[in-house]
């Protein structure tokens, strides 16, 4: 039998409540992770559209590969971030995407866009929030000397890498570790947890509580969330 690349396999679309909008900057590594995840059945859900901001982005042509529809909207064409941000909202809204992935997107989102998906906006981190939010989160474990660092899935909120944290994993850190070395085994984990944490979104049984994302039983009927 002959192997066919995971690119190439294209999963049914689904009802709207399970439909992704993917933001990308670059090379697309955990899109392809949830292109994966999809056209293997572990993730339930359907990739409506993959928007990136950057033209030259190598994870369009992997989105491209796998059937999904791809949009660049370059933000150096737009007046303000606002401005910006309404335009990937109204692309967003008109594939009827009901869950926003960031996935390696190098842009701060504006509450504008923030409240047009509220709790509904995932991003994956390459350490374990609270600790290095921002960039260069591996160099900041190395330069930190902790033994223990990771990644994280967290909802999106206004505040940088602070949302309610969804899934986490550890990754030890080896004496002899670099930055290129260490990043390369996080994002084995987090390819992994991703598509879990997607899941476990549009599975629905959680609810916020504080700073917290909390599951709890299928009988408790209280403020379920809308997923």
């Amino acid at each position: 039998m002959t192997h066919k690349d995971s690119s190439d396999i294209q999963a049914p679309v689904l009802p709207e409540a399970r439909r992704l909008g993917v933001l990308i900057s670059g090379r697309g590594s955990n899109l392809q992770a949830i292109i994966d995840a999809v056209a293997y059945e572990r993730l339930r859900a359907s990739i409506a559209l993959v928007i990136s901001n950057r033209p030259e982005a190598p994870g369009l042509a992997r989105a491209a590969r796998a059937g999904i529809e791809t949009a660049c909207l370059d933000h150096r064409r737009f007046g303000s971030r606002q401005a910006f941000d309404r335009a990937l909202v109204t692309e967003l809204r008109k594939r009827s995407v009901r869950l926003v992935c960031l996935a390696g997107f190098m842009r701060l989102l504006s509450v504008e866009f923030l409240d047009a998906f509220p709790h509904a906006i995932l991003n994956i981190h390459p350490s374990l929030l609270p600790a290095f939010p921002g960039v260069d989160a591996q160099r900041q474990a190395l330069e930190h000397g902790v033994k223990i660092t990771g990644a994280t899935v967290h909802l999106v909120s206004e505040a940088l890498d602070s949302g309610p944290i969804i899934l986490q994993a550890a990754v030890p850190v080896q004496d002899d570790d670099t930055p290129e070395t260490l990043s390369g085994r996080i994002l084995v984990e987090e390819h992994r947890i991703y598509p879990e944490a997607i899941q476990m979104v549009l599975d629905g049984g959680w609810r916020i509580v504080g700073r917290r994302f909390v599951r709890f039983a299928a009988e408790d009927s209280v403020e379920r969330s809308r997923f």
